[in-house]
């Protein structure tokens, strides 16, 4: 099984954002045990390595440890293209979010089982499957 963990997923972990951490912690550990696989975007990495500068303002070595989060998402989930046929596959996408839509184009387009998000009406346009964070440990 290969789904997309949503960027609030990760950032809820990362910023340890209770009570929604709990959940991707647990999701984390899931993916680390092997138990599916998780994928992010590259888009997303991207916006996950803006999160972890802005997370470090104001300390020493700021772009250092940013990298080193990335580091560890890039070991612990797949990466998965975001292309521009994704972007053009998007604007097709009735979703009232533009990122969100080239999320589910490149999930679609990866043929992955599903989304795991902290937004549910993000990608309720979805034809695929959507999973909460809580949902999907079920699922698990």
């Amino acid at each position: 099984m290969r789904f997309l963990i949503d960027t609030n997923v990760v950032v809820d972990v990362l910023q340890n954002r209770e009570p929604m951490a709990e959940h991707g912690r647990k999701i984390f550990l899931a993916a680390a045990r092997q138990q599916f696989v998780g994928c992010i975007t590259a888009k997303e990495v991207a916006d996950l390595h803006f999160f972890a500068r802005k997370q470090f303002r104001g300390q020493e070595n700021v772009d250092e440890k940013a990298r080193g989060i990335i580091a560890k998402l890039l070991a612990l989930f797949e990466v998965i293209d975001t292309t521009g046929s994704d972007c053009r596959a998007a604007l097709g996408i009735q979703n009232g979010d533009y990122e969100d839509a080239m999320m589910i184009a490149a999930a679609l387009r990866e043929h992955l089982d599903g989304i795991v998000t902290g937004n549910e009406r993000h990608f309720a346009t979805a034809s695929l499957p959507v999973y909460t964070p809580d949902k999907f440990i079920v699922l698990l």
